[in-house]
């Protein structure tokens, strides 16, 4: 995954080198001083295109989270508009060396145009496009960061289905690092095309004597040959072109507005300086912060029309940040638990089996209520290894020896006790509220009313059962005789229907798996866990080398992977449309990242066949349990577990509502005071 990376960024490093002779001014010269000389003086400059670069990936991971948690979704308003303009396009021209050659030069050249377009002028000393080209790069970033946020446009490839992703999937490395770095979502603007069109403007509009002609037009033509890439490779959108552009004009326009005030206090000449004055005379430096303060304090103590729309610019980014900081931390913990062992949710409650220090104890919570406390169910001889499981009003819980049943309203004494041994596997079955209970007993599947009466049936005959769950009024489960067959049976019907798993991968992405020295063994994978619902059926296949995820439509009989097939899938879930799993992703056993050891949950909308990433952090998570408002799963963070809970709807927080009602009351009076200042301040300006 690195190797990839590095040969895209050495080429265009060194590209940049090469050409140096080429896009030089008429008059200079090339020499080896210059090369080390200018990173004293432009490191500042250095630093902001490396920052960005590097923030960008933190901003990635907010958007994955904030698409996850609101479902910001443009782009079946930018498909409506354009139609199907990019997959005319790409079916039109589409062949398999131009495919690998603009991905090489899709990534290559973007990393050749950000690198080189600073380099080039720091190297031959040229400060003025130094300055306004830096700032214009650093410009469309923050231009772009509510696009971002707020206004997701998905990749083309992921959303005409005809339409494929080329670039993406041309081959297993090149399509884990795409995943790792971009969560496709932020097509609307293009940073593909803003960049290089505002270093080619910021070349039209300050190159003065057009010393640069030859690398502008260079700048041109690759913006011209991006925006034929990347709508080629079913990556964007022509939308997303024009944004692009529009973003860049903007940003060259705020690049020359702030260059003299930014560049005043950061250019490299002071600022090393001011870094020895700190050093060597740390008292005169404290005096001029503290004259600096003063002034400060007194300028926005009679503020001009400069001053409040600067107020009013920081109010809104506050609301902005502390709204989208609550919406991508909408997961919060069950109150009341300490060691969590297990968790058994229905829509609207959740029952966890907690290992306090007093001994296990079953806890109820109402997930509409979660700082409440959680309510106690006594339990007779409850253990860490009881087995329960809950299913409209009723819950059921399993001892060595006996079951007891309970209404979850009336959690101090079971409805009713009866004997069964072991039970393994135990669900409840069945429609509210009269289900029944299932479970195995020495690899035989047995079923049970409330009140411990047996019921025969198809299932009767199932024998050496390894796995069992029930959706309603169905029982799927595995056999050891047949692990790669899920056999589904209705209650109070008789026969079964069988579903032939298949787990295999392209071969290419077996190749990799082979390389990272865990080969797949296909004849002896295995099902490890199920979930279903009327129209989807979802399997952990262990394939020797990892565990997959295989979802299976039970209506059309087709079936695929729905992860990466190389990183290990667990835990899925099922409901109301929507598929839940664990994954840990990007993990590579030859090179392991200690931010890629714990798992994420990850969800796909089932209507839509999105994939969205929910949790993505350095926690480990897993268990997810899919319910109609909520999706509950656990955590772990510095040794310690918990149970957490995510709403499906956005709802802010008591804070973020205060601080947002006073922030639009206080942005109703700044603005309002704003435009009042900026109408006299220019009534005054035409006086005579």
């Amino acid at each position: 995954m690195q190797s990839v990376y590095l040969t895209w960024m050495i080429s265009a490093l060194a590209l940049g080198v090469i050409l140096l002779p080429v896009f030089k001014p008429p008059w200079a010269r090339l020499s080896l001083p210059p090369f080390v000389d200018f990173f004293r003086r432009y490191w500042v400059h250095l630093l902001i295109v490396f920052t960005i670069y590097n923030l960008k990936d933190g901003l990635d991971q907010i958007d994955r989270v904030l698409m996850a948690s609101t479902g910001l979704d443009m782009t079946p308003y930018i498909w409506a508009i354009e139609g199907n303009l990019v997959l005319w396009v790409q079916q039109t021209f589409e062949a398999a060396w131009l495919t690998t050659f603009l991905t090489h030069f899709y990534v290559a050249g973007f990393m050749f145009i950000c690198y080189v377009s600073v380099f080039y002028f720091a190297y031959f000393d040229d400060r003025w496009l130094a300055d306004r080209v830096t700032l214009s790069i650093a410009w469309v970033y923050v231009l772009a960061v509510p696009f971002y946020l707020f206004f997701n446009v998905r990749v083309t490839g992921d959303t005409i289905p005809e339409m494929q992703t080329l670039a993406y999937t041309l081959t297993p490395e090149i399509a884990d690092w795409f995943r790792r770095i971009d969560p496709f979502t932020n097509g609307m603007p293009s940073l593909h095309i803003g960049i290089p069109f505002a270093v080619w403007l910021c070349l039209t509009r300050f190159d003065d004597d057009r010393r640069w002609n030859r690398y502008r037009y260079t700048v041109f033509a690759y913006t011209a040959l991006t925006a034929f890439t990347i709508i080629y490779l079913g990556i964007h959108w022509f939308m997303d072109i024009i944004g692009g552009m529009l973003v860049a004009g903007a940003a060259v326009s705020m690049a020359d507005r702030t260059s003299n005030t930014w560049w005043k206090f950061f250019d490299e000449r002071t600022m090393n300086a001011r870094i020895v004055t700190v050093l060597t005379r740390p008292e005169k430096a404290w005096r001029w912060v503290r004259r600096k303060a003063v002034s400060l304090f007194k300028q926005y103590r009679s503020p001009t029309s400069h001053e409040t729309g600067r107020i009013a610019v920081a109010i809104l980014i506050l609301v902005a940040a502390v709204v989208t900081f609550d919406l991508t931390n909408r997961s919060l913990p069950a109150g009341g638990v300490e060691a969590p062992e297990a968790a058994a949710a229905i829509d609207g409650w959740m029952v966890t089996l907690d290992n306090q220090s007093e001994g296990a104890a079953l806890l109820l919570h109402d997930l509409s209520m979660l700082g409440a406390d959680p309510i106690y169910f006594s339990v007779p001889n409850l253990t860490v290894n009881s087995s329960y499981a809950v299913l409209g009003d009723r819950m059921v819980v399993s001892n060595a020896e006996t079951m007891h049943v309970y209404d979850l309203h009336e959690p101090d004494s079971p409805l009713s006790s009866f004997p069964v041994g072991e039970a393994r596997h135990l669900a409840l079955c069945g429609t509210a509220p009269t289900p029944v209970v299932v479970y195995t007993q020495a690899g035989e599947i047995l079923v049970r009313t409330l009140d411990g009466q047996a019921i025969s049936g198809a299932h009767s005959s199932a024998s050496n059962v390894s796995n069992l769950v029930c959706s309603g009024s169905e029982i799927a489960y595995v056999v050891q005789t047949a692990p790669l067959q899920v056999n589904l049976v209705q209650l109070g019907v008789s026969g079964q229907v069988t579903y032939d798993i298949n787990a295999s991968a392209p071969l290419e992405e077996d190749a990799v798996l082979a390389l990272w020295g865990t080969p797949v063994d296909m004849e002896n994978a295995t099902v490890q866990s199920i979930a279903f619902d009327r129209e989807y059926l979802a399997a952990t296949v262990n394939v020797s080398a990892t565990d997959r995820l295989v979802l299976y439509n039970r209506s059309s009989a087709e079936q695929w992977l729905a992860s990466n097939p190389k990183y290990q899938a667990s835990d899925p879930s099922i409901n109301h449309g929507l598929l839940a799993w664990s994954v840990r992703d990007h993990l590579n056993p030859l090179s392991p990242q200690t931010k890629y050891m714990d798992r994420e949950i990850y969800f796909t909308d089932l209507a839509s066949n999105t994939t969205h990433v929910l949790t993505s952090d350095i926690n480990d998570q897993w268990g997810p349990q899919v319910l109609e408002n909520h999706l509950v799963y656990f955590q772990l963070e510095d040794d310690v577990r918990t149970i957490e809970v995510h709403s499906w709807e956005p709802e802010l927080r008591a804070y973020s509502s205060f601080i947002l009602q006073a922030g639009v009351l206080l942005a109703f009076v700044v603005v309002a005071w704003h435009m009042w200042q900026r109408q006299s301040e220019r009534r005054s300006s035409y006086q005579p």
